[in-house]
């Protein structure tokens, strides 16, 4: 007789950990969607329970599942619980227990995203924005005094913290994270440890690299990461701790030399990584190579993009079609 189906979880998140080797943020993620599925279903059912009509019933369920604010679970929270049972199952199935093939499931169709970036004049202008606002400081000081070494330093790691995010692409959780030591500046590229503990290789422009080592020369602290606050109170709260910048304080960086740019949409750290991807689509960059780069561990996340690749076939189109036809 087959063991109940919670039995198996226990197994199930053990083989992500060790074989997958998979984050403990996707293993707690997994448990969380199955334990929710079983739940519903019955801790005590054997695995041959599972079938495709109980499955039907159960999606019914999700969708119209609220949360504690009283909204609906959106579509892709949905899919992840299917993705999470989908592999639970293609487990079962290696071991040979008695349940529904994992192919059963079809994922719910999910609408184009939407991909906002920055290109042109709006990208340069805000690029620049920390040195602008740098000299704008220093013209209305008074001529007896000067910019204050903390506002300086400031905007030196502000720009570097633009020119990196767009020379590189990186997640703000990935930028956050970066020691000092994890960077060469002799060298034009370094090794990042992403999503699921993959590692990648980013490149550094020249423009990143050289605001990088003036933010770095300017500094006088042993602080190992790369970018740190030098907010006098946070600074004096956090010194008995080496801590980076917070996410959230990149999104406010991020957000503000945008307004004082003059742009009127919401920026985000991830719409630089964006516009990084669109950047090299434009200038002739494949997929595949932009998918490298991103580190996306499958191309289906990257087609995102597909709105700059048509609009490339279609300076194409009207480049090369029909000329024969033109010269008739």
């Amino acid at each position: 007789m087959s063991k109940p189906i919670k039995k198996y979880l226990t197994e199930f998140l053990e083989h992500l950990e060790i074989e997958k080797n998979r984050s403990s943020k996707t293993v707690q993620n997994y448990d969380f969607y199955l334990r929710r599925f079983l739940d519903w279903l019955g801790n005590g059912k054997s695995p041959g329970a599972i079938t495709a009509e109980q499955i039907r019933k159960y999606r019914l369920w999700l969708n119209r599942l609220v949360d504690v604010h009283g909204e609906p679970l959106k579509k892709n929270t949905q899919n992840y619980h299917l993705i999470a049972l989908r592999s639970f199952l293609k487990y079962l199935a290696k071991r040979d227990v008695n349940t529904l093939a994992p192919e059963k499931i079809e994922l719910m169709k999910m609408p184009d995203r939407e991909v906002s970036f920055l290109e042109g004049s709006d990208l340069n202008k805000m690029l620049e924005a920390p040195l602008t606002n740098l000299e704008t400081k220093n013209n209305n000081a008074e001529s007896s005094k000067n910019l204050t070494g903390s506002t300086i330093l400031i905007a030196y790691r502000d720009k570097a913290i633009l020119e990196l995010f767009f020379s590189t692409g990186l997640r703000v959780s990935e930028l956050v994270s970066l020691k000092k030591e994890n960077i060469n500046l002799k060298k034009d590229e370094f090794t990042i440890t992403g999503k699921g503990r993959k590692t990648r290789v980013v490149f550094l422009s020249e423009q990143a690299r050289h605001w990088i080592q003036k933010y770095l020369t300017t500094r006088h602290d042993f602080n190992p990461y790369l970018f740190v606050s030098h907010d006098k109170r946070t600074t004096q709260e956090k010194s008995t701790k080496d801590t980076p910048l917070t996410p959230r304080s990149m999104q406010r960086i991020v957000a503000k030399y945008a307004r004082m740019a003059g742009i009127t949409k919401s920026v985000t750290p991830h719409m630089l990584r964006h516009s990084y991807a669109t950047d090299l689509l434009q200038n002739g960059a494949d997929i595949r190579s932009v998918q490298a780069m991103l580190g996306h561990s499958s191309i289906t996340t990257t087609q995102i993009y597909t709105h700059v690749t048509d609009k490339e076939l279609l300076n194409i189109h009207k480049k090369f079609h029909g000329k024969k036809r033109e010269n008739d």
